[in-house]
């Protein structure tokens, strides 16, 4: 967010004025941790005082809502008809990548499962084959890489910290990295599959944003763009949280 333009918050500033002219009685939001230390974000939390809202926002942690990812976000409500909040944390034993994935038939890199055109995974270049290749199972990072496979930015001592977040392997036993538009590929974050020597998938990143395994995602007469795909799953608000953010609002209602 450090280097963040006007226009680049220029959604926000249309959502405030948006309030200011219809004034709905309920408003939810989620967003990137990052934004509650923009005074964007401050003149948006004056526009709901001026509008006489009620409103609360905390920074979450969506595991802790069953979202199986470590995906940290501001989520914020707001009424008119009293005070409301997210509900309570509903799981202390959080759900893991094996619980979501784990059942899924094993592909290699570059293939689609016949029963399922979305469990498909981008093909790796002949280069990054070997570095998955040679990244450790479940968890396994660069680090573990020769130097051969390793890429002359991380050699520098200004890349040294990259080296664990990128190109690396998921664990199963835990929750993943949170997912963005970028996640199918290898290069682009953890998201190496935890044993198989691929990214993951295009099924596997949309069950691991909570939708449901008979989601499309695109129409079956057309052929499917990989990159529109992924970029509708990251860039989506995780069904689960969206249930949470429901929960949260009904509660509400039936305390009014």
């Amino acid at each position: 967010l450090k280097n963040r333009t006007k226009k680049e918050f220029q959604p926000l500033l249309c959502f405030s004025r948006l309030i200011s002219e219809v004034k709905p009685d309920i408003i939810s939001m989620e967003n990137v941790k990052g934004l509650i230390k923009y005074p964007v974000f401050k003149k948006f939390i004056k526009n709901l005082e001026e509008n006489g809202y009620y409103y609360d926002y905390k920074i979450v942690d969506t595991s802790d809502y069953g979202v199986p990812q470590k995906r940290i976000r501001l989520v914020l409500l707001a009424s008119k008809l009293g005070e409301i909040k997210l509900i309570n944390k509903t799981h202390k034993n959080k759900k893991t990548v094996r619980n979501v994935i784990g059942y899924l038939d094993p592909i290699n890199d570059g293939e689609s499962n016949e029963k399922d055109p979305l469990h498909h995974a981008r093909k790796l270049s002949p280069l990054n084959k070997k570095r998955i290749v040679a990244t450790k199972l479940n968890g396994g990072n660069s680090k573990n890489w020769p130097e051969r496979l390793q890429l002359s930015c991380h050699i520098k001592e200004t890349g040294k910290s990259y080296r664990s977040t990128v190109y690396g392997r998921m664990k199963w036993d835990e929750p993943s990295p949170t997912m963005t538009t970028q996640c199918i590929g290898l290069g682009n974050g953890r998201f190496g599959h935890p044993e198989q020597n691929r990214a993951i998938s295009l099924r596997e990143a949309a069950l691991l944003q909570t939708f449901p395994k008979y989601y499309k995602f695109y129409d079956p007469k057309k052929k499917i763009i990989t990159s529109d795909v992924a970029r509708f799953i990251g860039n989506a608000v995780p069904v689960r949280l969206g249930q949470i953010i429901a929960k949260s609002i009904n509660k509400h209602l039936e305390n009014i």
